[in-house]
């Protein structure tokens, strides 16, 4: 089993029930050391479902208390989890913030449109609405490839390109983004001068079916929202062709910081996000986004950034520039600078 051992065995957590302790048996056997990577708390996740007080809530969060005291090394997200291990688990971990690869960043326009007229084949919310007087030019709902010297440009008059991504679980409450794209439209209907809108919510989940219901019974007269499952590749050039992204991730635990805010800000994508409790070591309010509590902030959030779009000195702009400015460290820099002299450190067996 264990011929050819490795050094180190590391568990991202959650999922770690069972896998802590199991892992932790198997470094045993062969050698190696264990380190936990700490994304969350799994049982905080399981109290969502659940309620807090069940007694599997309160059997798993027992568990992982116990069991994640057998690592070597502790990773985490947040300063905010770091100090929670420290003070509630008796748990030493090291901040790690999650970085993006470097396959996410901002789209050139001439791959915005290959996607576009990819994507318009399947969903009508990236069609051009109306015909190029030149059959041999290619238009999408935001970009037009010129026949002759197949240069790609921007429309004139495109909407908007909002993003969200999610899991559809309990954690995300989308009828928050829904109330503001009411709002939004009511404010075109009452004359505001503000964009159409196309609203592009990618991801599967339990609750996907339950809000599309919801979105089919909106009556949306300058509002697109799709909900599309994506190709791997396609996910980042969406988001680095994208105007706006917005995230309705609310921590189960209030510690762990959401992977898809992170991956739009490597693609130098603003974003629009409901606030937490440790969100602010991510989202910096009015720097690189806006922070929400409710759809009435977010719906005036929207009509400030989208006022007179796209407008090249706009605040949306601003947080792109200052995004494109931060130098933003890629997943793999981040581990050599990081974890890497952390594991070369380590003495055998050690539970320093």
């Amino acid at each position: 089993m264990c011929r050819e051992s490795a050094a180190y065995i590391f568990l991202q957590n959650p999922p770690g029930l069972p896998a802590i302790a199991v892992c932790w048996f198997v470094g045993c056997l062969c050698g190696s050391k264990l380190v936990i990577d700490w994304h969350n708390y799994g049982y905080s996740i399981m109290g969502l479902v659940h309620g807090p007080n069940h007694r599997l809530v309160l059997l798993a969060k027992w568990y992982e208390k116990l069991c994640g005291r057998l690592s070597h090394l502790n990773l985490c997200v947040t300063n905010a989890m770091r100090e929670d291990l420290a003070e509630n688990w008796g748990i030493k971990a090291v901040t790690v913030y999650d970085k993006p690869a470097s396959f996410f960043k901002e789209t050139p326009l001439d791959l915005q449109h290959q996607l576009f007229m990819k994507l318009g084949r399947t969903y009508s919310a990236f069609r051009a609405s109306s015909e190029p007087s030149d059959p041999a030019t290619e238009r999408s709902a935001f970009t037009e490839r010129d026949a002759g010297s197949g240069m790609v440009t921007r429309l004139h008059g495109r909407p908007a390109l909002l993003v969200s991504s999610t899991s559809w679980t309990e954690d995300e409450d989308f009828s928050i983004l829904l109330a503001a794209l009411e709002k939004f439209e009511q404010l075109i209907l009452d004359g505001e001068s503000l964009p159409s809108l196309v609203c592009v919510i990618t991801g599967k989940g339990p609750l996907k079916e339950y809000y599309s219901r919801l979105i089919g019974q909106k009556r949306f007269q300058h509002i697109q929202v799709c909900t599309p499952w994506l190709e791997a590749e396609d996910y980042p050039l969406l988001l680095g062709s994208a105007d706006l992204g917005v995230c309705l991730h609310k921590s189960s635990s209030g510690l762990d910081l959401p992977m898809k805010v992170v991956d739009m800000f490597g693609c130098c994508l603003p974003v629009c996000a409901v606030t937490f409790q440790c969100l602010h070591e991510l989202v910096k309010h009015e720097e690189n986004g806006l922070v929400f509590k409710d759809s009435e902030e977010l719906a005036a959030q929207l009509q400030m950034l989208f006022s007179k779009f796209p407008d090249p000195a706009g605040k949306l702009n601003q947080f792109r520039k200052n995004l494109q400015e931060s130098k933003q460290l890629r997943w793999d820099e981040s581990w050599k600078q990081t974890v890497l002299p952390l594991l070369m450190d380590m003495t055998p067996w050690s539970k320093d």
